[in-house]
């Protein structure tokens, strides 16, 4: 019988955890090297590899232009292995097999291109992530609208800060700051993210509008997600039937609200990294593949697979975020050396960008120890 449990718990974790997880990871890694892929082609490099994965190849297949398409075992990540892209910096003029090339192979080769076409070539991931994200957001509200739970202050919190300030029951929210409020998911944004600054709310109120200050309380909340420290200010939402709508969008509004979404999580990621580095924030928020994969199963539960796509356009940003920082081994490494190279009119020494990316490794794997770790600890304060 323990067996069968086992079992049992096993088939439980694969369906709804790690398959939702390998999912969206798999769809925003392939849009990544994709980006990277298509530029390459477009400035005349030859590709030769492009994975999706990591290890032992599974099965795969050359395409008419020689590039090998694989399947690896470890579905974490993926590359794009271009002519002459023989390590990590990415120079390759050095190495046996590039010296050994033909004047016309040479000039297939990724170390042969100009310094705009390497940097256009590395930029093209993180930019291909953004564009998902964008299409994403703007393809999911354009299908099937979004719905709106209106504004309205169904009742008031005692002690809160909506309370001292003199909001009531029966308020409908039309303006934060002069950001239009549509629905209560729009309040509840707005708020969340200026905890202790004061609002200025405008709200209807018998048929006029009143102008209403409100500095909403920093306030930790726990979840299965993890802490997290956001604003309120003490509403509850409206629990009438009629204060539900599905608000449509045309192309161009979907358009814009893509934009508008994928800009907002660029913003709250900043405003969060910048804090953090302040000390304004706490590093137990920072999260890696076992807390992605508990959230991918959690959405795949409640929200289905539009739930889980909408996750992949939030991980996609962050993704190409994460990819711009200029450390070397990330593509904003391989940015920051190219801009360098523009300066001083020739590239470092081959020296110098081994030691850098050296040092991005290991700035890269203590990262991926401290996500993992912190995932660990709010793993285990769940059971």
């Amino acid at each position: 019988m323990d067996i069968v449990t086992h079992i049992w718990n096993a088939g439980s974790f694969l369906l709804g955890y790690l398959v939702p997880f390998l999912f969206v990871l798999t769809i925003v890694v392939f849009v990544h090297e994709l980006g990277h892929f298509l530029v390459g082609r477009w400035c005349g490099v030859d590709v030769k590899t492009f994975s999706i994965g990591f290890g032992r190849e599974l099965f795969g297949f050359n395409d008419r232009h020689g590039t090998r398409w694989r399947f690896a075992l470890i579905p974490l990540g993926g590359y794009v292995k271009f002519s002459g892209d023989a390590d990590a910096t990415s120079s390759g003029v050095d190495n046996p097999e590039f010296q050994q090339m033909t004047p016309e192979q040479r000039a297939r080769t990724f170390p042969a291109q100009s310094i705009g076409e390497r940097a256009a070539i590395v930029a093209a991931g993180p930019i291909a992530n953004f564009i998902l994200a964008i299409l994403i957001f703007a393809g999911t509200v354009y299908t099937f609208g979004r719905p709106v739970l209106a504004p309205r202050v169904e009742q008031v919190v005692a002690g809160s800060a909506a309370e001292r300030a003199g909001l009531r029951s029966g308020d409908l929210v039309l303006e934060i700051n002069g950001n239009k409020i549509r629905g209560f998911s729009d309040m509840q944004r707005e708020v969340s993210v200026r905890a202790n600054e004061t609002l200025s709310i405008v709200v209807e109120r018998a048929g006029s509008a009143l102008t209403i200050p409100v500095t909403p309380d920093l306030v930790e909340t726990s979840s299965a997600l993890g802490k997290q420290r956001i604003g309120v200010i003490g509403v509850q939402a409206s629990r009438r039937p009629e204060d539900w709508s599905v608000q449509h969008f045309t192309f161009l509004e979907s358009v814009k609200t893509g934009f508008t979404e994928t800009w907002f999580v660029v913003d709250r990621t900043y405003d969060y990294l910048s804090k953090l580095l302040s000390g304004r924030e706490s590093t137990d928020q920072l999260s890696g593949p076992i807390r992605i994969a508990q959230v991918s199963g959690m959405v795949a539960s409640n929200g289905g697979v539009l739930g889980l796509i909408n996750l992949a356009a939030i991980l996609s940003v962050s993704i190409g975020l994460m990819n711009l920082l200029p450390v070397p081994m990330l593509d904003g490494g391989h940015l920051m050396f190219y801009a360098l190279e523009a300066l001083r009119g020739r590239p470092l020494s081959e020296r110098a960008q081994e030691i850098g990316f050296r040092v991005g490794l290991g700035l890269v794997l203590m990262l991926m120890l401290f996500v993992t770790w912190n995932d660990l600890v709010h793993v285990r304060s769940l059971l």
